[in-house]
């Protein structure tokens, strides 16, 4: 059994290491235990700012000191970073301030806090952002080492991770991690599978299932939603014509949207989209809210038995 370890705590790990460059500020409103900043504030309160609960002047304190030379990280809750939208657009985005926004607790896999908690739309609205560079990491590992490839960004970033714990798929491979590529974790051509986030894990036991009955698939950890991998999607396209894209989130202008948005425009095959089909979650542990969105292995592999009949 692998390690168990959840991607906000990766995310706490990388501020505190980053600590040692005095020009790192961490911005925090009200949450800073659960985003795990709190690490690097009871360490560096001269370089920690609390904001309190006014996340729309955290992203404004943010493009502030990105302006005058800082490297600030501003976090909270997926759902509290849509409240700073426009700030983020027009105070971060538009002049390309170097400002790193952290969305912790962010998908249905959040659980008990209930619909009006689970951002099932938020890399969809940062992805429409010039500038803005967009991640959702599956591991603690693979968060800390995209965190720590931050302060060399000279663009805004978001980045979603997430409360519960999940099983650690980098130890020892943290080379493997870079900004915009993605990694291929299994091999096979008669699927593609591309995932970010929880679904990760999901995807590689589904590809395990249907090595048993013959079907062979490539997995891929898509951590970068934007800019996308897209050589790595062209090659998939051409290697296994079919595509499965697997997350945490609405079908509509995540993964799965950036993903087909791109295929049918360069090398059009088959696409079938696992995320959550317009609608709002509930209040229900993480296991049973992956189940009662479809969310499951057991779904990607219909999804793979589905997109491979439909190949040409």
């Amino acid at each position: 059994m692998s390690r168990m370890a959840a991607t906000r705590d990766g995310y706490g790990d990388a501020l505190l290491e980053l600590s040692s460059n005095p020009k790192v500020v961490v911005l925090e409103a009200d949450l800073g235990k659960s985003t795990k900043s709190l690490h690097f504030r009871k360490a560096h309160p001269e370089r920690t700012i609390s904001c309190g609960i006014g996340e729309q002047n955290m992203l404004l304190v943010g493009a502030g000191l990105a302006s005058n030379g800082y490297i600030p990280f501003a976090s909270t809750f997926a759902i509290f970073t849509e409240r700073a939208f426009e700030q983020m657009r027009n105070g971060v985005a538009r002049p390309n301030l170097a400002v790193h926004l952290c969305g912790s607790h962010g998908g249905t896999h959040t659980g008990t806090d209930g619909s009006s908690a689970q951002s099932i739309e938020d890399l969809a609205i940062y992805r429409t952002l010039p500038n803005v560079v967009v991640m959702h990491p599956c591991d603690d590992v693979s968060t800390k080492a995209l965190t720590m490839q931050l302060p060399k960004l000279s663009s805004p970033s978001y980045m979603r991770t997430a409360r519960n714990k999940t099983p650690v798929l980098y130890d020892g491979k943290e080379t493997q991690i870079t900004i915009g590529k993605g990694v291929t974790l299994a091999e096979g051509n008669d699927v593609a599978i591309i995932a970010c986030g929880v679904l990760v894990h999901e995807s590689l036991t589904a590809a395990e299932q249907l090595r048993g009955e013959g079907i062979n698939a490539t997995v891929v950890d898509m951590h970068t939603i934007k800019p996308l991998d897209t050589e790595l999607i062209d090659k998939l396209a051409m290697q296994c014509g079919a595509i499965v894209t697997a997350e945490d989130h609405s079908i509509i202008g995540g993964l799965g949207g950036a993903v087909s948005e791109h295929v049918v425009s360069s090398n059009p095959v088959p696409v079938e989209k696992i995320g959550v089909h317009d609608r709002f979650g509930e209040s229900a542990d993480a296991e049973e809210m992956l189940e009662m969105m479809g969310l499951k292995s057991h779904h990607i592999c219909d999804a793979v038995r589905r997109v491979i009949a439909r190949k040409a």
